[in-house]
């Protein structure tokens, strides 16, 4: 009776390049050849959602991770050399950040240590939300200039951190590349001194060390697979302080994004409605050939109640009195919208941006507990210095605001009154009149926008911006246009004839000729300098403790997807341990290789490399198959770490047909009971030594099934929530099982849908437009009594696209 029950089966039409189980829920992400993340649920491999590739983010996905709450996934790109956050309920891009080089693996670990000095930071982490005003959910974007941010999901931004806890995603690259990111956003430490391109990483849960397996490549000789231990020590040492100022700098970082988004939302306020205004109105003086200056002629309308026959004509036919009385409303629609951003957003933004910046100042200072981490506290008051300077930009954008719906106001009111009575149509009373007030914000609207401005003419190309607030939102490194007139300001008079004040640190700058684009992100460019100072000096602190080389890989494996490669890491947080399973084909192909290092670098390991004997054959508690069962020699195709005490290995059959696979749980107790220890010659690669490492039989009792149909190459397993994926040598065909059941002849239902699913694969790959000999397939499966069941299935699979994550 075969081990594990079969729960689904599915032929993709695109090769998987990588796959990860969720570490909380029954839900597996694939990554294939086109650039798609996938999203499946266990249960007869029903798919939740896809993620297509797009050209912001990349199309070549290089390496997946999981947050240990199993609400973000995060994949790498090698194209873009961008690192992604999605948001697993909704398949949402939460946060992107580029990387210097691609990343080829990626770990995402969480802290498991404890301490007085923690669980005080954890009660009282929520502190800010006393002093501040919840922010506001952003509106809904319209634009297609970021699409990416088109929900709304300011919540989601802000809930980036997840849990308190510290979790770290640990990134590595090319030439040994390798950053740490505290809760997936920021950069904790920028890691040197690693050779080699990293194929695979495991931090360890107290934070004391860092494992990496690494491909040190040569001209002289094949590529060599090692093994590093990197003492990250500084972060165990310091876990609160690193806690702490983790947790301050992601709410900045969150903080930056948010910001970003709200003034994405106002660029699309102004673009939409106001550049159209913008550029009809600049057509309309464009078009004015006379050589009587626009601006004289309103004024003569203005004053006199007279226009030229062809203002007459350009008013009448360009603008009308509906498309005039249509455009005032929307801009005055679009200023409100603006207004409300600044007020709400922008400003309540940087308010917690000071607050946060101010407590990491504080931290700072703090020189026993956070000068090690490499907190300096001038670079930090010069990052809230940027921050009050932007929000100084705000505050002018919004008198600017301010003063522009009045004259706009004003003018649309007088323009469309002139308008009427050009056409000798009635007035409404209440537009009839005209306050002296009113008449001086015509006055200031006509002199302020249709002046003839050649030094404008040159740089713009048209006569004039009609547009104050819109200069503010381009992005653009030249001075404002129209900056505001700060003449007769008696506060600015007074700081300029003060001694004392004008250079006073407590005063922030306000950059009069810039736009709000460009403090935001000069503010932006400050903080991240700021923020990048601790992962330089942590970074430097981490030094090499263990460096052992392994064996050799052929050239010829280049053509084997790296992601599914051995060797593979493990942290046992009970032990302490870092434990490392590989296989060395070339030379010993019937044996699998475990070696243990402690996660405390100095702490020595009894039996840390061992070896397990694949030649044996399985037991079957079948008398009648043992006789067969003896003929079988095994090679180890893949082997995943299931928990701390068990190994899921794929085997490999040794007859010359190779068609036999098996899939099999290898308890380690029996491989860990070797008494004999091994001494490790350190000039050696472990492989030119391996007649020495210590040996123990294979001992699998019954925990193995035999994988009937497929040429299972790769797995992926989950001990927690006790499940399987493998994946066959193509990379298209797929096999999801449950561990701890077996599968009982007596339940039919079961037995059935398992076979639903393996009639099933042939109308997958007739769904996925694969050919006429699937059609035939499906025929001849109704020939054989499966009609009613292939139906069903069929029914089942074309329903798998509408499934939602529950």
């Amino acid at each position: 009776m075969p081990a594990f029950r079969q729960v689904g089966e599915k032929q993709l039409p695109n090769p998987v390049l990588c796959m990860a189980w969720s570490p909380k829920r029954d839900l597996i992400a694939l990554a294939n050849t086109t650039g798609e993340l996938l999203l499946h649920r266990l249960a007869s491999f029903q798919r939740v959602w896809s993620l297509p590739p797009s050209e912001y983010t990349g199309k070549d996905i290089t390496a997946l991770a999981w947050r240990p709450d199993g609400k973000i996934l995060a994949f790498s790109l090698r194209d873009t050399k961008q690192v992604v956050l999605c948001g697993v309920e909704k398949a949402e891009i939460l946060h992107v950040f580029p990387m210097q080089s691609p990343v080829t693996c990626m770990h995402w670990m969480e802290v498991t240590e404890e301490s007085s000095a923690l669980s005080s930071f954890y009660n009282s982490e929520d502190e800010s939300k006393l002093f501040l005003p919840k922010l506001p959910t952003l509106p809904k974007s319209y634009s297609t200039t970021s699409k990416i941010f088109s929900e709304e999901k300011s919540d989601e931004i802000m809930n980036l951190m997840g849990e308190v806890r510290l979790n770290i995603l640990v990134l590595g690259g090319d030439s040994g590349f390798v950053e740490l990111y505290a809760y997936g956003m920021y950069k904790i430490a920028t890691l040197t001194g690693v050779s080699g391109t990293c194929r695979s990483l495991s931090l360890s849960s107290d934070l004391k060390s860092l494992s990496v397996i690494t491909e040190v490549r040569s001209a002289e000789s094949n590529p060599q697979i090692c093994y590093i231990q990197l003492d990250t020590g500084l972060l165990s040492d310091c876990l609160p302080e690193v806690t702490r100022m983790a947790r301050k700098f992601t709410h900045i970082s969150t903080l930056l994004q948010y910001l970003h988004l709200s003034l994405t939302c106002m660029c699309e306020a102004w673009e939409d409605i106001l550049m159209q205004m913008d550029l009809r109105l600049t057509k309309f003086v464009q078009e004015k050939n006379t050589s009587t200056q626009v601006q004289d002629e309103f004024l003569e309308l203005l004053l006199w109640g007279q226009s030229s026959p062809e203002l007459q004509a350009l008013l009448m036919n360009q603008l009308t009195v509906k498309g005039l009385k249509k455009l005032g409303q929307s801009i005055e629609s679009s200023y409100s919208s603006i207004q409300k951003l600044v007020i709400s957003h922008l400003q309540s933004g940087s308010e917690a941006l000071l607050y946060h910046l101010s407590e990491v100042k504080g931290m700072s200072l703090w020189k026993q507990k956070f000068e090690s981490l490499g907190l300096d506290s001038a670079a930090i008051e010069g990052a809230i210095t940027a921050v009050g300077s932007f929000s100084l930009k705000a505050n002018e954008l919004l008198q600017v605001i301010d003063k522009s719906m009045k004259n706009f106001k004003a003018f649309f009111r007088w323009l469309y009154v002139a308008m009427l009575r050009m056409c000798e149509e009635h007035v409404p009373p209440e537009l009839n009149k005209m306050t002296q007030k009113d008449i001086a914000f015509v006055a200031d609207f006509l002199s302020e926008h249709f002046s003839e401005n050649e030094e404008l003419f040159d740089r713009k190309g048209k006569y004039f911006n009609v547009e104050r607030v819109g200069q503010y939102l381009k992005d653009e490194d030249e001075d404002l246009v129209s900056p505001p007139n700060t003449k007769g300001n008696q506060w600015l008079k007074f700081l300029q004839e003060s001694t004392h004040l004008k250079e006073s640190p407590l005063l922030f700058p306000s950059f009069p000729q810039k736009s709000l684009h460009f403090v935001k992100r000069m503010m932006e460019n400050v903080i991240v300098q700021c923020l990048q100072e601790p992962a330089e000096v942590i970074g430097r602190s981490v030094k090499q403790a263990i460096f052992l080389p392994l064996y050799t890989v052929p050239e010829s494996s280049e053509n084997t997807p790296r992601l599914f490669e051995l060797p593979c890491l493990w942290n046992d947080k009970k032990a302490k341990m870092h434990n490392v399973v590989f296989c060395m084909p070339e030379i010993s192909p019937y044996k699998l290789y475990l070696l243990r290092k402690a996660t405390d670098p100095n702490r020595h390991i009894p039996n840390s490399v061992m070896s397990i004997d694949l030649s044996h054959h399985l037991d079957n508690a079948d008398d009648d198959n043992a006789a067969a069962q003896t003929n079988y020699v095994y090679s180890c195709l893949d082997a995943r770490f299931y928990d701390d005490e068990m190994l899921t290995v794929v085997l490999q059959g040794s007859e010359e047909e190779n068609k036999r696979r098996v899939l099999a749980q290898l308890p380690l107790a029996s491989a860990l009971s070797c008494e004999t220890e091994f001494s490790w010659e350190p000039n050696l690669r472990l492989d030119q030594q391996s007649s020495a490492i210590p040996c123990q039989g294979l001992v699998l009792g019954n925990q193995w099934r035999e994988l009937e149909n497929m040429k299972a190459q790769f797995v992926a397993v989950n001990g927690i929530r006790k499940v399987a994926c493998v994946l066959s040598a193509n990379l298209r065909h797929i096999r999801v099982l449950e561990m701890d059941v077996e599968d009982e002849d007596d339940e039919g239902a079961e037995s059935q849908n398992a076979s639903a699913d393996q009639d099933g694969l042939d109308t997958t790959m007739t769904s996925e437009g694969q050919g006429e000999e699937s059609v035939e397939d499906k025929d001849e499966a109704g020939k054989q009594g499966g009609g009613d069941v292939f139906k069903k299935t069929e029914e089942h699979l074309e329903s798998e696209e509408a499934l939602e994550l529950s």
